[in-house]
């Protein structure tokens, strides 16, 4: 049996991108423990142990809950830009959040934050073009109590009081989290006509997030306000796909440089 603070510990830094060797390794304990609790019953086999176990990490449920803020800021932001809950039989919610299958990188990222939010198995559903980061739990509603019926922007999206104590205190996860799932990091690449027919090239790299819900732009500026990070925003009006949708732009080369800080690219 270990302490809390050890199984805590190995889904922290599985979520910051460590191997199981290297997690086994650093917190003295078998690579088989490590993805026992993680895909199994992590303490017992008992099915009423394995329910309290989990309840335990249910902010709603319990009180006194141990939320993994930076974990938690991550896969808030990811399943804010591009996931949904579905409730399926007795119950149990499914919590999906679609990856793009050019960014396995990022794929493995988000599935291991997940994982160290909430104890549960983790699978990749594949889609065209993409990946489903998909888990199951009865639990997901009070984890993310964003979820409701229809798209996220036909209802209010607002964050309860202590989401926002989490998001506040890491903002850079948070917004690590939108960009990463529904946001790109470009390079636009200008040239401009010089007298005598000569021409003149330059490039800068900015990053975009575009959505359709004004609540969650607003979560993400606040955020950036959060870490004077400067931005722009427009309504999309030109491209059909995008019609109507907010696009966040942040072009400055200082604010450009923060973000590439603890974001940075997709790959």
């Amino acid at each position: 049996m270990y302490p809390r603070e050890i199984v805590d510990e190995t889904f922290r830094l599985k979520a910051q991108g460590w191997t199981d060797q290297a997690i086994a390794a650093r917190c003295g304990v078998s690579v088989q423990a490590l993805r026992h609790w993680r895909y199994g019953t992590r303490r017992s086999t008992a099915p009423e142990a394995r329910r309290a176990d989990r309840t335990m990490y249910c902010p709603k449920c319990y009180s006194k809950a141990h939320v993994h803020h930076e974990a938690y800021a991550y896969v808030l932001g990811a399943y804010l830009g591009d996931g949904h809950i579905t409730e399926g039989r007795r119950g149990v919610h499914a919590l999906s959040i679609f990856y793009d299958n050019r960014y396995p990188q990022l794929i493995s990222y988000c599935r291991a934050a997940v994982e160290a939010v909430f104890p549960v198995t983790v699978i990749l559903v594949g889609r065209t073009g993409c990946s489903e980061i998909k888990a199951y739990s009865k639990h997901w509603p009070c984890v993310f109590p964003q979820h409701g019926k229809g798209h996220k922007h036909s209802r209010p999206i607002e964050l309860e009081a202590w989401q926002s104590r989490i998001v506040n205190a890491q903002p850079e996860a948070f917004v690590r989290g939108l960009i990463h799932s529904d946001g790109c990091r470009v390079v636009n690449r200008i040239r401009r006509k010089l007298p005598r027919d000569s021409e003149t090239h330059y490039e800068y790299p900015r990053y975009h997030f575009t959505n359709t819900s004004t609540d969650i732009i607003g979560l993400l500026t606040d955020a950036l306000d959060l870490l004077s990070i400067a931005w722009k925003s427009h309504v999309n009006k030109n491209e059909p796909r995008y019609r109507d949708t907010t696009v966040v732009s942040i072009s400055r080369r200082d604010a450009v440089a923060r973000m590439d800080s603890f974001v940075g690219p997709k790959y």
